[in-house]
């Protein structure tokens, strides 16, 4: 993918959240969202602060390397805790953040290029990856705030980034939750996009953004039209999720019905 189009549809996204929450009050700013404890407010901050990190980790990666270390025993804790620090602000500065940090990291990326390795939370990746990975959360984060203030969002092509990171995390999803990485493939085929060999056994067909949704665990899977043919396909949709770290809680069946 394009390092210019990926930083590109960063921003992009990252516009169509500041538009969703541009207008709110305080009240509205504290409204709570599905993900437990966390308001809108808490939403926004939480991506402002991980794109620092991710700009720390291509500017200064041994810098990072040493904070990670320091945290990396707990990665739900320093999520918290990061969360936390947070909650002092308010949205006008919550949001000037998250602007300018998200125009801050597409440069630093843009100038280093597409192919240089950078620490993370987990194993080290390429900016470019890590450039997706923002794209993927900020459209996660962006959903549990369109979702606690009743927003319908109408899907972008953007969503072929989430997908694609939904199925290259595959084995990640598997090995989070303790069970073995399986050895056969499987297919994706959404929205027109398409991942995986040709001819696997193991495949997930149906909306993009029912896929998108159920590996950011932002619904669950019984509450979209998403098929799974072969058993390595219908359990992985049960567990999939395209973020890095521990299992996240997900959504209950029926939550968003």
């Amino acid at each position: 993918m394009n390092l210019d189009e990926l930083c590109a549809d960063l921003l992009a996204e990252r516009a169509d959240l500041v538009t969703l929450v541009g207008s709110l009050d305080d009240d509205g700013w504290r409204t709570p969202t599905p993900a437990p404890g966390w308001s809108v407010l808490d939403q926004v901050t939480h991506l402002a602060w991980f794109d620092e990190a991710a700009t720390r980790a291509i500017v200064d990666p041994d810098a990072f390397r040493a904070e990670r270390d320091q945290a990396i025993a707990d990665v739900d804790d320093l999520v918290d805790r990061a969360t936390a620090a947070s909650r002092h602000l308010g949205g006008t500065e919550a949001l000037a953040w998250l602007e300018t940090v998200g125009e801050h990291l597409a440069a630093v990326a843009l100038d280093v290029g597409p192919s240089v390795r950078v620490p993370w939370y987990g194993p080290d990746m390429t900016v470019a990856s890590s450039v997706t990975a923002r794209v993927m959360e900020t459209w996660a984060h962006g959903q549990d705030v369109a979702d606690a203030l009743g927003v319908t969002r109408a899907p972008t092509a953007r969503l072929r980034h989430v997908a694609f990171l939904g199925w290259r995390a595959l084995p990640h999803a598997f090995g989070a939750n303790g069970r073995p990485v399986p050895e056969a493939p499987v297919r994706v085929e959404v929205g027109g996009y398409e991942f995986g060999p040709e001819g696997a056994a193991d495949v997930v067909r149906g909306p993009l953004l029912d896929f998108c949704l159920v590996v950011t665990q932002r619904r669950h899977p019984d509450d979209t039209a998403l098929v799974a043919e072969g058993p390595v396909a219908s359990a992985w949709l049960t567990i999939a999720q395209a973020f890095a770290g521990p299992p996240g809680q997900g959504r209950r069946p029926g939550q968003f019905s």
